[in-house]
């Protein structure tokens, strides 16, 4: 310690006395206070410089990797062997768990009678390493065994006594990040890597690239183009349709007999048929529908109608029903299913796959063809959308008797579940559907068809924008013919000329008869009452403003304040003249008299093709309006989306902000702060480039160069700026709007794909994969001087 003359070797020498005293008078911490497993290491890490200082330190693994280690004992072993291989016991241990190998690595490299001591004073060093203590030898003491063995018995105790101290205060996060540090170093000594995968190569990349594009161009040449084909005469959907019928769902379970329902605080057994509609309501008891009035009257209405005598007579309200336990069990199923091992899923998607392979393809004139919705809805309880008066009641199961089968003649019918037969088979090859039910809740028909982009689905769609192309020739005329219906001597004409001018320029949805009560609140432009409407003089800076206030379809609610023709005006007043609130605005008008009148305009015509005519036009017009072939794409995709929300706001086509909203926006702002600081720095070092530049003149190339890369910077992060700030625009603006209704509905698809190809803007930006598969016919058939 003489030789440590400068300030750190006195303060190391004083660390370590402090450190020896801890021990007793009669006990010594060996030669130096260290171990004598790594002699080497210790011995490099005291090295000094000739004028006596201490080199820098040199930092080395705290522990030796078994690889490392296998390879250095051997070659140790086969020096002292003298021969060129290893021995055979040696070759053993590579089988061997990595405890015991690096057991027998000590024995052979120390001795037997060594080991022992070495083992244990291992422990002290790795809790020294573990706790971030410094050891290191006196270089100046010599190693001698005798003295170092005679101390180890006593030192050891005192030793693991201290250390257990230590450890048991250290904490549980130290426990964790040793445990991982070790998982991490076994991982690596036995060659695996967790974290990251192995780069692919450019070949490889290369590879999957050309197998991308030619499984599509497969695809492609697999597609059935039957846009091309001709057209079968009028009324003949098919010639040929075969399918095995729809999928029934499974039957119901009953209960575990650990889960139990209770009435009254007492225990009570359900019969099957109540047990299981008692289950849909504990199901749902989460959700804010069961603890709605109407909810809860029409469950407890129908369930009463599924018990027994004795269960009517005991079960006279549903407060006092009592199901937690069933609701716990769909709990930890809920939960079960979601902490499934990657193999368990494996088996259920195999399973789903194998129900999909068989039920969910028919042959439609030869063609394998996807059908849409080949499941049979589970029975549950209805929940309908808004205040609608029938949620809470139960949707009974459908069986095989209640199903009318469409399917060719002279083939296999499908074969209905053992047991049970079908209500009817049918071969009409006029209709779409493959199979048909009706349902309990509202009476409406049900139906099996085929998926989006089938040929029936596709030419369905075409023909329907077809006829909205036609509508274009013509509602001039239609136009003139309602204005000059607004002086009609009729009433009813005069009514219909109002109701036809809403139904023009709102795009209203003509609205459907229906008994009273039955069904929610909601109205169409012909079924409008009084109270739907206030006429103002003078609103907001216009004359003659009509506010709308109703339920729409899906009881989303119109609201609108819209000025209109000082005619139209003064016949609503008149219409509403000696009427009270709840009376109809037109009451001499009805859905029928409207589609009959307009099929007497245009054949084909109704108050649905008006809507999609007024759509798809709108669209075109505002992508000539908001689009400049000179933008970059983001602003071009911004364009699309405010042309397409110009027209969902015209289709009333709302929905709920999403619940996560305000966090996606924060989390975008926050990216956009981001990138302007990385702007401001790109511009920073931009300016101290040319600055540099100009002051050596051109004569330097390296910092011209430097110039332009500095250019180049600036100019991508002003992009990325600007596709951010575009983006966030976009979605503010989409809060409340669904553009996807709109979309796939209302809008002909060739409007957008011609927009694309004149814009220079991949489709694939428009529409998603299903999207481009519903609408292959229009992106295929389409050019670029499309007009719709």
């Amino acid at each position: 310690m003489g030789r440590e003359k400068d300030g750190r070797g006195e303060g190391k020498a004083k660390a370590k006395a402090t450190k020896l005293k801890k021990l007793s008078d009669n006990e010594s911490a060996g030669p130096g206070g260290d171990t004598i497993k790594n002699s080497a290491k210790s011995s490099k890490s005291a090295e000094k410089t000739d004028n006596g200082k201490a080199q820098k330190k040199v930092k080395t693994p705290k522990t030796e990797s078994a690889s490392s280690a296998r390879h250095r004992i051997c070659s140790k072993h086969q020096m002292k062997s003298g021969t060129g291989e290893p021995e055979k016991s040696l070759i053993a241990l590579n089988q061997k768990p990595l405890g015991a190998v690096l057991q027998k690595f000590r024995e052979i490299a120390l001795g037997s009678d060594t080991v022992e001591m070495v083992k244990e004073e291992q422990e002290d060093e790795d809790f020294s390493a573990k706790k971030g203590l410094k050891r290191k030898r006196i270089k100046d003491e010599p190693m001698e065994g005798p003295s170092h063995s005679s101390a180890t018995p006593t030192l050891k105790k005192k030793k693991k006594k201290q250390h257990k101290q230590e450890e048991e205060s250290d904490g549980e996060a130290q426990k964790k990040k040793t445990k991982k540090r070790k998982e991490q170093v076994i991982k690596k000594e036995e060659g695996e890597n967790p974290v990251s995968k192995p780069k692919r190569t450019k070949e490889e990349i290369k590879e999957a690239r050309e197998l991308k594009i030619k499984k599509k161009e497969e695809e492609e040449q697999n597609r059935w183009r039957w846009w091309e084909e001709e057209k079968y005469e009028d009324g003949v959907k098919w010639k040929f349709l075969q399918h095995k019928g729809p999928y029934f769902p499974p039957e119901y379970q009953p209960l575990p007999d650990n889960v139990h329902f209770y009435y009254n605080g007492k225990q009570v057994k359900l019969s099957p048929a109540a047990e299981e509609v008692a289950l849909y309501f504990a199901q749902m008891l989460d959700h804010e529908y069961t603890t709605k009035t109407v909810f809860r009257e029409n469950f407890f209405k129908d369930w009463r109608k599924e018990m027994t005598h004795e269960e009517r007579t005991l079960i006279q309200n549903l407060d006092k029903c009592d199901f937690g336990e069933i609701n716990a069990m769909h709990k930890a199923k809920v939960e079960a299913r979601k902490n499934m091992s990657k193999e368990e899923k494996l088996v259920v998607k195999e399973a789903n796959q194998k129900i999909v392979d068989e039920y969910g393809f028919c042959l439609l004139d030869h063609h394998k063809e996807r059908i849409g919705n080949f499941k049979i809805e589970p029975p549950g309880l209805f929940r309908g959308r808004g205040e609608h008066p029938k949620q809470g009641m139960l949707k009974k199961r459908i069986q095989p008797e209640d199903v009318i089968i469409n399917c060719s003649k002279d083939l296999t019918i499908p074969v209905p579940p053992a047991g049970h037969r079908w209500k009817e088979v049918r071969h009409d090859n006029s209709v779409t559907w493959l199979a048909s039910w009706t349902e309990n809740i509202q009476g409406s028909i049900k139906y099996i068809m085929l998926n989006a982009n089938s040929k029936l689905k596709g030419e369905k769609d075409w023909e329907k924008y077809e006829v909205a192309r036609k509508l274009k020739s013509c509602v001039d005329d239609i136009r003139t013919q309602y204005q000059q219906d607004l002086k009609s001597k009729q009433m009813g004409t005069r009514q219909r000329a109002v109701a036809l001018y809403f139904i023009d320029k709102l795009a209203l949805r003509a609205g459907n008869e229906k008994e009273e009560g039955e069904t929610a609140d909601t109205v169409g432009c012909c079924s409008l009452r009084v109270e739907h409407i206030t006429l103002h003089e003078q609103l907001e800076g216009s004359e003659c403003v009509v506010e709308f206030d109703f339920l729409g379809k899906d009881s989303i609610r119109y609201y609108n304040k819209v000025p209109v023709i000082r005619k139209v005006f003064k016949n609503l007043k008149l219409f509403l003249e000696d009427k009270e609130p709840g009376d109809e605005l037109f009451d001499r008008l009805n859905t029928t008299m409207m589609n009959k009148h307009l099929s007497s305009l245009m054949p084909g015509l109704t108050a649905k093709v008006f809507r999609t005519y007024n759509a798809s036009i709108t669209l075109q017009q505002q992508l000539k309006e908001l689009t400049n072939k000179s933008d970059n794409g983001a602003e071009k995709l911004l364009s699309y989306n405010r042309a397409n929300r110009a027209v969902a706001i015209l289709c009333n086509h709302q929905r709920a902000p999403p619940k996560t909203f305000e966090q996606s926006m924060a989390n975008l702002q926050a990216k956009i702060d981001a990138r302007k600081e990385q702007l401001a720095l790109a511009k920073t070092e931009l300016k101290q480039a040319k600055k540099d530049a100009k002051a050596k003149g051109s004569s330097d190339p390296k910092l011209q160069t430097l110039v332009e890369r500095k250019k180049a910077a600036v100019k991508r992060c002003e992009e990325q700026l600007l596709k951010m700030e575009v983006q966030a625009t976009d979605r503010e603006e989409n809060k409340q709007i669904a553009l996807g209704t709109s979309k796939l509905n209302y809008l002909d698809p060739r409007i957008s794909v011609a927009w694309c190809k004149n814009m220079e803007v991949p489709v694939e930006k428009i529409y998603n994969k299903s999207q481009r598969d519903k609408f292959a016919w229009a992106i295929d058939m389409t050019e670029a001087d499309f007009e719709f």
